[in-house]
């Protein structure tokens, strides 16, 4: 194989062509991935946000069960407590006796209802998460099952392309180095600027492919004549005659038929 020095006008002109037909090549296959990466990925952050949420809720009901546990310990202890004092306020010998018991048992009762008002509101508060589990886990089935499809729909469209995404990788490589490097780091500059990736074009109908702006019949001359290369003064891309592009299209398709 030729090196770059090595190259004339011609055979730059018709390298940097094929290398514009093999990204477009490659462009055309990562266009029917889409964004099907984007949504799987955000499907898997989706579903493991989901499960996080849901073992966190899970665990919130184990400590809110403990604590209810602790609350009607708390209870008994208290009735327990007042089964003491009112027993002891039989062999009381004076008033001042009496009183401190009955307050100690007011004060056990107390105890009692606020314990029992935080058992409601705890029982409350897990009805209300068990709720919420219930419809995570309806949502967490809905996105496991919808990202278990797009994963197949990838993996199908990926199992398609791959072999000839990794196959034209490699000859995109082989014919970068083929290209001087001012003229690949305009290449690259000119494609990442168009909408279409396109930043080697033909002439066609005397407009460069996909313009509209006429390309003076002398500059057609010279394009033809492949002694110099030369862009569009409207998009900045790099022009090939049509006979060039056409032979170019047609071996690179012979190319692109092995898969």
């Amino acid at each position: 194989m030729a090196t770059t020095k090595e190259l004339s006008v011609e055979d730059k002109l018709r390298a940097i062509y094929d290398l514009q037909l093999i990204d477009t090549r490659i462009d055309e296959i990562r266009n029917v991935r889409g964004e099907l990466p984007l949504e799987v990925e955000d499907l898997e952050d989706e579903v493991a946000g989901l499960s996080t949420r849901s073992e966190k809720l899970k665990n919130d009901l184990e400590t809110i069960e403990e604590l209810i546990k602790v609350k009607k310990n708390a209870v008994d202890e208290h009735k327990e407590a007042i089964k003491r004092y009112t027993k002891q306020q039989d062999s009381v010998r004076n008033n001042r006796e009496f009183n401190s018991l009955t307050k100690e048992v007011e004060f056990q009762e107390l105890e009692i209802q606020l314990a029992e008002k935080q058992i409601k509101e705890m029982k409350a508060s897990m009805e209300h998460k068990k709720e919420i589990i219930t419809q995570s886990k309806e949502r967490l089935e809905t996105k496991s099952n919808h990202l278990k499809h797009k994963k197949s729909e990838l993996n199908a469209i990926m199992s398609e392309t791959e072999k000839e995404e990794s196959f034209l990788s490699e000859k995109s490589a082989e014919y970068q180095k083929l290209i001087e490097e001012r003229l690949l780091k305009a290449y690259t500059r000119i494609r990442s600027s168009v909408r279409n990736g396109l930043a080697v074009v033909s002439i066609e109908r005397g407009a460069s492919a996909g313009s509209f702006f006429t390309i003076p019949p002398q500059t057609q001359v010279e394009i033809a004549a492949r002694k110099k290369i030369i862009t569009d003064e409207h998009s900045g891309r790099i022009l090939v005659d049509s006979a060039l592009a056409n032979e170019e299209k047609e071996k690179m398709e012979k190319m692109f038929s092995k898969f």
